[in-house]
């Protein structure tokens, strides 16, 4: 999959594109639907795929006190949307200038030199300054300026719409489970693993604990059945999302315990922590013997959580 940040950086020679424009800020089913259709359509006629999207969500702009944590880093991002059989990722940066541009401007200054023939879009979608364009936008000047448009129906689940905002809402409640009906795939976040404490080690119960900057939104505190893959390998797991009060800037962390391993060298290593079920909630323990008896049970029902 090509890459790049510009519509004039595409060459010449890539050919005529079907683009789907959306923030994508999940890869959720409802955006999976929309760029599998689009895909889908471009094999059909022999068009190239393309997604346009942007390098951070609008608020970061035009709204920086309401700005939404990210349900996924821009790496998490380029890897899904490939595995979908996108050809072309044009991540465009999000800036006032940007911002400020009318729908027209937008469509001739970064649709037309993209060649794009047809445009793809969710129910809804919005563009242009102040939200002022839309999908009828786009069709009156597909016809003048030689481009189709598919708006694709919003996805429900359960009675209500899939969308970003009700995925961080589950994973604020820990509901991860939920989150993989919405998302289509376990919630993950990957990173380097670093140096910790060590304090999991000396409890009986070595953890990885990853980087700070890792990619991916973090559900509430609390104890997680999931899995971890290091160098290809999938290893059954039990993660720790809570406070850490010896990181005074970013206390919340995660760190996973490889169940059943404690000969796992990962210092250093890019790995994914997947979730796929919450244990319990956070809790504070009155001893350190009860703290590892918990330990022990919360492992216990994690591996079964996996099994089951």
């Amino acid at each position: 999959m090509l890459e790049t940040s510009s519509a004039l950086e595409i060459p010449a020679a890539f050919g005529d594109i079907a683009v789907a424009i959306g923030k994508f800020d999940g890869i959720h089913i409802g955006h999976a639907r929309l760029i599998s259709e689009l895909v889908t359509f471009s094999k059909a006629r022999g068009l190239r795929p393309a997604v346009l999207t942007f390098d951070r969500h609008p608020n970061a702009t035009l709204n920086p006190e309401a700005v939404p944590g990210r349900l996924i880093g821009s790496g998490q991002k380029s890897a899904l949307i490939k595995q979908l059989g996108v050809e072309l990722l044009v991540t465009l940066e999000f800036d006032s200038e940007l911002a400020s541009l009318s729908p027209e401007s937008f469509i001739r200054r970064v649709l037309l030199p993209m060649h794009s023939t047809t445009v793809f879009v969710g129910q809804a979608f919005k563009f242009g300054t102040g939200g002022s364009g839309n999908a009828a936008t786009l069709r009156h000047f597909g016809a003048q300026l030689g481009f189709d448009l598919y708006e694709v129906m919003s996805v429900e689940f359960g009675g209500s719409k899939v969308s970003s905002t009700r995925i961080r809402n589950e994973l604020d409640l820990g509901n991860v489970r939920t989150v993989a009906d919405l998302l289509g795939r376990n919630h993950s976040v990957v990173g380097e693993i670093e140096h910790g404490r060590k304090l999991g080690r000396t409890l009986g119960f070595p953890t990885a604990n990853f980087s700070r900057l890792s990619e991916g939104y973090l559900p509430v505190d609390g104890i997680y059945a999931g899995y971890l893959t290091a160098d290809g390998v999938r290893y059954p797991a039990a993660h720790s999302v809570g406070i850490n009060d010896s990181i005074a800037e970013v206390p919340r962390l995660l760190e996973s315990h490889v169940i059943g391993r404690d000969d796992l060298d990962l210092y250093g290593k890019v790995c994914v922590a997947e979730f796929v079920d919450q244990v319990r909630p956070w809790s504070k323990f009155s001893s350190l013997e009860v703290l590892i008896d918990q330990i022990g049970k919360d492992v216990a029902v994690a591996s079964s959580l996996l099994q089951g």
